[in-house]
């Protein structure tokens, strides 16, 4: 099998017409190219919109309300309401395998009026009230000091943690941020933490330009009393935050009078739904990916059978010839097989070169002119690499098995009889 006599005969085979070597390779090579290129730009889309999910806990939903849209109990339609901090309790009292529950009051906003104070400098920021817990449902790196803990919720501490785009609009560069105060609606809070995350709108904007405070002392502060303006709840992993959804939304609407069928009274949204859609959709891709480099490969294996077929009928007196002198079959049969393996496996291996260079080169232009929203690092893995050999082994063998069947039943005397 491995006879240099072969290997000989088989690139003389290959040179002989050589452009039309070429023209039946570059289906196989074409067929790999857009295998790898598909799968790789279905890889960057994915990364692309698994980085605008950013750390966020997947399997979690977060909860607010609006106006009611059916009287209930001697209670008008149109009324508003507030969750209140029993409701936090309730919840997780009667639904099992939740992990955290966050309740959380906010004020400012990025399009308000200045709400945060320092020395002569002011911002507006969003502000929350929050418990330690919501650090593991968004997640954030602690740059200097620390987070929240129950302690500062059970002494109502007035403490703050900022993150590094409130240090920077506030403070010197130089100067110490830890153990200074800041002015949040005239409010003093002691600054024992900074803060830096991953934001939608990329590292030092929106994302960091919040304060972190106590929930029991924003209420304190602000005047909120037990009231909740909204809450983050995530279950844990062997349970779907989906699943538990419609339990959730009707201990709360029980507890604050809420018709049961008033579907427009609690607002929410499921993350863990969303995030599994998009996991569908990176599913499809792949699929499709696959779908249309196997069929575009299939078309240029289907052109190396063809030709093959055109080779044996071309080398029919030199089978006949070769029979007569008793070489057998299987060695014949070997020959063909070989060849066809040889010619799809280089120009297979060809094309997952040329692959591997556009996927290269296109993470080089993308270092170059920064981030593309919903799409990042293209790339395949190892993985899809060996099961491109696999594929062109396996496709070697059926476009060699065709003509070389056909080439074993050449009878001798026939075959030098043929012109």
């Amino acid at each position: 099998m491995f006879s240099k006599d072969r290997w000989k005969e088989i690139l003389e085979v290959m040179s002989s017409n050589l452009l039309r070597t070429i023209a039946t390779a570059f289906g196989v090579f074409w067929g790999i190219s857009i295998l790898i290129i598909l799968l790789s730009a279905g890889k960057g889309l994915e990364n692309g919109i698994r980085q605008d999910f950013g750390d966020i806990a997947t399997n979690t939903m977060f909860m607010w309300t609006r106006a009611t849209t059916k009287a209930h109990e001697g209670l008008p339609k149109g009324r508003r309401f507030n969750f209140k901090i029993e409701d936090v309790q309730s919840i997780n009292d009667n639904v099992p395998n939740l992990r955290f529950i966050s309740p959380r009051n906010q004020l400012g906003g990025f399009n308000g009026g200045n709400n945060v104070v320092k020395g002569l400098n002011a911002g507006a920021y969003n502000v929350y009230g929050d418990y330690p817990e919501i650090i593991n449902q968004d997640p954030m790196t602690i740059t200097s000091g620390r987070f929240l803990n129950h302690n500062d919720i059970n002494e109502k501490r007035k403490i703050a943690i900022i993150g590094q785009g409130v240090k920077s609009e506030l403070y010197d560069k130089e100067e110490e941020v830890l153990g200074t105060y800041i002015k949040i609606q005239g409010v003093n809070f002691l600054v024992v933490g900074t803060y830096k995350k991953k934001s939608n709108d990329g590292d030092g904007e929106e994302g960091q330009k919040e304060i972190f405070v106590p929930f029991t002392s924003f209420s304190q502060a602000f005047n909120m009393g037990n009231n909740v303006g909204w809450m983050a709840i995530t279950a844990h992993d062997g349970t779907s935050i989906t699943s538990v959804k419609e339990k959730i939304v009707n201990i709360v609407k029980q507890n604050r009078k809420v018709h049961p069928d008033d579907t427009r009274a609690v607002g929410y949204f499921d993350l863990y739904e969303q995030f599994n859609r998009v996991e569908s959709l990176f599913g499809a891709l792949t699929f499709i990916a696959y779908f249309v480099g196997v069929l575009v490969l299939l078309s240029g294996i289907i052109g190396v059978s063809n030709i093959m077929l055109i080779v044996v009928k071309e080398r029919t007196k030199e089978i006949g010839i070769r029979r007569a002198l008793g070489e057998s079959p299987r060695s014949i049969k070997l020959q063909i097989i070989m060849e066809s393996i040889f010619l799809t496996i280089i120009s297979g291996m060809t094309g997952i070169i040329f692959g591997a260079l556009f996927i290269y080169g296109v993470n080089a232009l993308l270092d170059s002119v920064g981030p593309v929203d919903m799409f990042l690092n293209p790339s395949v893995s190892l993985g899809v690499v060996l099961s491109a050999l696999l594929i062109l082994i396996i496709s070697g063998l059926l476009a060699g098995f065709i003509p070389a069947n056909s080439a074993i039943k050449v009878k001798p005397i026939e075959a030098l009889r043929a012109e």
